[in-house]
């Protein structure tokens, strides 16, 4: 079974609606890699998954006009995290959170530190971001462009392993990046969320996912990461999903429906 789906949307969107962090699911040979018992295990993915957001983004697939693809990681990001670089420039390999983490939110032992991430990034890693290009390529060759939107979460309080925890916490965040998110995709997204509460641009979290292929190079890809605060739509850490859930995923259709 794929570590991952690509669901087909209309032939003429040019959307995708990427979700990387939503699952929970951690294979058993790479389980027995994680010092975490199962009862702190299971608090970590508490913690670290996007819960609900594969919901969210299944929803307004269903809502929008013309409807987007949509690429879901199916396994947690404990296995490998396939936003990452998988290399130096990763800012979070200072967290002991690179592309194969050995440190928890709470900057705890998650793998031992000398871990070699080799094994993983051949098994998960690198597949995915080959998919995820495939995804784009599709997308550029179907419609002359690609939207990519990354569907995030994030706590209401700071844990530990934030780099940028200090800053805003707006109930949507918007990441953003020079080259891939025009203006007017901003806009389109603020207006959107608008009915969500207040959104603000890249705190906690910035940027957004482009595969490496087109990163910085072509400007027919643009991309936005919105990250949803999870007091809006849920009970933390790891609950059930409310009202919020429905409303979110109304207005993530209403911006796949403006592009």
């Amino acid at each position: 079974m794929s570590s991952f789906d690509l669901l087909p949307g209309a032939a003429g969107s040019p959307v995708l609606l990427h979700v990387p962090h939503s699952a929970r699911a951690v294979p058993d040979d790479v389980r027995g890699g994680i010092v975490l018992d199962d009862a702190e295990l299971e608090r970590e993915l508490d913690h670290i998954t996007d819960a609900h957001t594969a919901e969210i983004a299944e929803r307004a697939a269903a809502l929008a006009g013309v409807r987007p693809w949509r690429f879901v990681n199916r396994l947690s990001r404990l296995v490998v995290d396939p936003e990452r670089f998988p290399d130096e420039r990763e800012e979070m390999l200072a967290a002991g959170m690179g592309a194969v983490y050995t440190r928890t939110t709470h900057r705890g032992e998650l793998r031992p530190a000398d871990t070699d991430p080799e094994p993983l990034l051949a098994r998960y890693f690198r597949p995915y971001a080959e998919a995820m290009t495939e995804a784009v390529a599709g997308r550029l060759a179907a419609t002359g462009r690609a939207v990519i939107i990354d569907v995030h979460s994030y706590p209401a309080v700071p844990l530990p392993y934030e780099l940028h925890g200090a800053g805003p916490r707006p109930p949507v965040c918007l990441g953003t990046d020079a080259f891939h998110t025009p203006p007017a995709l901003t806009e389109a997204a603020r207006r959107a969320f608008a009915g969500c509460g207040e959104s603000g641009l890249d705190s906690p979290f910035a940027g957004t996912y482009v595969p490496l292929e087109f990163y910085g190079t072509d400007a027919r890809v643009a991309a936005l990461m919105v990250e949803i605060r999870r007091d809006v739509y849920m009970t933390e850490p790891g609950g059930p999903a409310g009202p919020g859930l429905d409303r979110l995923a109304s207005a993530l259709a209403a911006l796949v429906d403006a592009l």
